[in-house]
């Protein structure tokens, strides 16, 4: 017999539409180049908490709505996501034990090469940045995974995502 909230995958759905939500928002200019990636965050995310629901596919396929949202080269976000969720696997028990700085600074690392990913396939299409600081969103993202990973943990405790 199941627990209760086991099958409670729609609160995933609703944490990434959330994020999509986020990603679309708009600000300004100079506050724009900042924004962190929240897909990816919620991603990172998912895949330790839930690694057996929530890896390399969903990834994937969560990337290609976000190229789709944004507007970007299909299967930019696709790629970097795949990779992320495929590294996130590789370290999610090692996360799990770490203290919130140790898993901000692998999240730090996580969202860099997903931003260095996406800026690879932007000057490929001469559509790149001249500077780094299109890293700004990876470390502003790792200042807020604490927030990210409280926020989502006690909404996957309250529903009993599973």
């Amino acid at each position: 017999m199941s627990q209760p909230g086991a099958n409670a995958v729609w609160v995933i759905g609703v944490t990434f539409g959330v994020a999509f939500l986020l990603a679309i928002f708009p600000l300004p200019q100079w506050l724009a180049v900042a924004r962190p990636d929240w897909v990816a965050l919620v991603l990172i995310y998912w895949v330790v908490a839930l690694p057996q629901r929530v890896g390399i596919f969903i990834a994937f396929l969560v990337g290609i709505l976000l190229d789709v949202l944004e507007g970007a080269a299909l299967g930019q976000n696709a790629l970097a996501f795949a990779l992320v969720a495929f590294l996130a696997l590789i370290l999610y028990q090692r996360l799990r034990v770490f203290n919130l700085g140790q898993q901000a600074a692998v999240v730090l690392m996580l969202l860099s090469l997903n931003q260095l990913l996406g800026q690879w396939v932007q000057n490929l299409t001469s559509s790149g940045a001249d500077t780094l600081l299109f890293l700004m969103p990876a470390l502003v993202g790792a200042l807020l995974w604490p927030l990210v990973l409280v926020l989502l943990r006690s909404v996957r405790r309250h529903y009993r995502v599973s």
